[in-house]
């Protein structure tokens, strides 16, 4: 019997699926893809790791760099991250993307804007700049997601702190931050009229934050981000709330597997509504699907894994996980980013030195 251990473990997390989509390349020749944003006629922005910012048309040609990009501090894990449309694209042209920038003591997460000519950017402005910059190419996150009222949510990295730093309110390290689309700080943030905080913050105690979208049947911020080993999470991301890290993971300190905080669930911390362990799968993009495209996958949750290879495909009740499938597990797939795209269709982004932008087809 034991060679159908295999076969057991997968119909358990769901990979033995006879109704699986398949996969077809959009376009090719992308090098480290990470944030992936649409425009109209079919047209589609991904940014490069890099610092490249590029247009794919709607045939899947790759265009040159967009031009007007401020400069970029590009090492480890930091470079020119997400991008995101303003909701009013098609009346204003606004493009916002986040970038790793240097200055005065290492480098910062900035979210910057402009507004796209062809392909150049124009009347380029800074509007978030995360505090305080510090010495390190690590966890810089990153996520734009614009709220329904058009605030703009902005998912931060701890900067691979040894601190407790995601837990001091008086920085943005390992925080979720909401602001106006023009920077400007909401008078409702929880943080905006306590002393000693930072205004911006939304919430705090995350680790790395690598993918967030809107629920769409509540309108409220999920997010996912990398645990350490083992401890990854997506969790409800509520204004003012407390997601743990480093006092409370389910992660273990890399190698030796020992733990690094409490477990909870603990009075004055949020519990995750996913979570995985012993083995990391590196959650990256995510998206809620909310067309009819997919038979049965309507409401379902998506999740890009880069040391899962896979996408990830979480069912709901409510606000409970009650199921998870991996999808394309033999493509061996680094997804990066997951978003649903105008034609109700699924777009990942996938790969290194020769990166694709992908559409998953229904079968």
């Amino acid at each position: 019997m034991k060679h159908l251990a295999p076969l057991f473990l997968a119909l358990a997390i769901g990979t033995v699926n006879a109704q699986s989509p398949r996969l077809e390349t959009v376009a090719r020749g992308l090098v480290e893809p990470w944030g992936l944003a649409f425009l109209p006629e079919g047209r589609m922005l991904v940014t490069e790791r890099a610092g490249r910012l590029r247009i794919v048309e709607a045939d899947g040609k790759l265009g040159a760099p967009v031009t007007g990009l401020p400069a970029i501090d590009v090492a480890g894990q930091c470079g020119l991250l997400d991008v995101a449309t303003d909701p009013k694209f098609s009346d204003n042209r606004l493009v916002y993307w986040t970038y790793a920038e240097a200055g005065d003591g290492g480098n910062g997460v900035a979210v910057a804007r402009g507004k796209l000519d062809g392909h150049r950017l124009s009347e380029v402005q800074v509007i978030f700049r995360q505090l305080p910059k510090v010495s390190s190419s690590l966890h810089c996150g990153s996520r734009l997601v614009f709220a329904r009222d058009g605030r703009l949510f902005i998912g931060l990295g701890d900067r691979f702190s040894r601190k407790d730093d995601a837990q001091d309110p008086a920085n943005h390290l390992g925080k979720v931050v909401r602001i106006e689309a023009d920077g400007r700080v909401p008078a409702d943030n929880p943080f905006a009229n306590r002393a000693g905080a930072a205004r911006e913050l939304w919430s705090l105690g995350h680790r790395n934050v690598q993918g967030a979208a809107l629920n769409p049947a509540t309108g409220e911020l999920w997010a996912v981000e990398h645990g350490p080993q083992g401890g990854d999470e997506v969790n409800r991301v509520r204004a003012g709330m407390n997601y743990g890290w480093p006092l409370l993971t389910y992660g273990r300190n890399y190698g030796i597997g020992t733990r690094i905080g409490e477990e909870g669930p603990k009075a004055g911390f949020e519990q995750p509504v996913k979570h995985w362990v012993p083995t990391s799968i590196a959650p990256s993009g995510m998206a809620f699907l909310t067309s009819e495209r997919y038979p049965g996958w309507q409401g379902n949750l998506f999740v890009g894994a880069l040391r899962g290879q896979a996408l990830v495909r979480l069912t709901l009740e409510g606000d409970r996980v009650t199921g998870e499938e991996r999808l394309f597990t033999r493509e061996a797939l680094r997804v990066r980013d997951v978003r649903q795209g105008p034609d109700g269709l699924l777009y990942l982004l996938s790969g290194g030195a020769d990166g694709q932008l992908l559409r998953v087809l229904p079968r």
